[in-house]
């Protein structure tokens, strides 16, 4: 069992649903990253999911596009970004990379898996690739022990459905509405239509993400799906922040507001 079916599995045990927490790694710096990465673990965060900066960042909304391109002119590369995973897991959160195809690729499947495994990740969640075309990264998992997440969304026909959660380990991603990431006023009407059409073909978890930036739409959220995953509203923390201790406390205070969020009892 990965860290990530462990921690999912402890909150379930506690009738809750696990809170997912993303933040793009080199973003303002790496040290802040890291140390805002740290801070949301401590505060109630179940799983982390680091962001691999990327230069086409295809389903990411202006938000994470920015801090994205921010990391890259500040010089991250990969390295840094295991460094970030490795932090993580030390401290005893949960992490996933959340990375587009091509850098993986380009470093090599294996050696990638590989590599994620040393730095003590649980897998990758790779929005923009599909079943059909993972033989490698779904032999490279298989060997280093990774989870591998992959993405459903309300287009998704139930055929469809089936043969993503088939190959998913870990959680399966429910994108809420079609479009890129950012904050939303509301959480789709669609969400927990498509969290229920996914369950009848898995026995995964399923965790929600796209929109949602505060504790009562975690609380929406955590009434029909297994996760809770917040991306753009940490970012924004982090980008409107006067400094790096401001940027830690600022993530920190919304991460335990969105962990007393996605408990279902009081």
């Amino acid at each position: 069992m990965s860290t990530v079916s462990t921690a999912f599995g402890k909150a379930a045990a506690e009738d809750r649903a696990a809170l997912v927490g993303y933040l793009p790694a080199g973003f303002p710096d790496k040290q802040t990253a890291i140390r805002a990465a740290l801070a949301m673990g401590e505060a109630g965060a179940d799983v982390i999911e680091v962001g691999l900066p990327y230069s086409d960042p295809l389903i990411d909304g202006p938000v994470i596009a920015d801090a994205v391109h921010h990391a890259l002119k500040g010089g991250t590369r990969l390295a840094d970004v295991f460094d970030t995973v490795t932090a993580i897991a030390n401290a005893g959160t949960a992490v996933l990379l959340m990375t587009y195809w091509n850098p993986v690729d380009k470093h090599g499947v294996d050696r990638f898996a590989r590599d994620l495994a040393n730095a003590g990740g649980a897998g990758l969640i790779t929005p923009d690739l599909t079943p059909e075309e993972a033989g490698p990264w779904l032999e490279a998992s298989d060997a280093h022990g990774l989870d591998r997440v992959f993405l459903v969304a309300p287009s998704s026909t139930a055929q469809r459905i089936e043969r993503i959660t088939a190959a998913c380990r870990g959680f399966v991603y429910a994108a809420s509405l079609m479009g890129i990431t950012g904050t939303r006023a509301a959480v789709s009407s669609g969400a927990a239509t498509l969290v229920e059409r996914t369950r009848e073909h898995t026995g995964l978890p399923v965790a929600v993400g796209l929109g949602v930036s505060n504790a009562a739409q975690a609380k929406e959220v955590a009434g029909f799906a297994d996760g809770v995953i917040v991306g753009s509203a940490f970012v924004r923390r982090l980008a409107a922040a006067q400094d790096a201790e401001q940027a830690i406390a600022d993530v920190r205070t919304l991460t335990a507001d969105l962990a007393h969020g996605v408990r279902r009892t009081p």
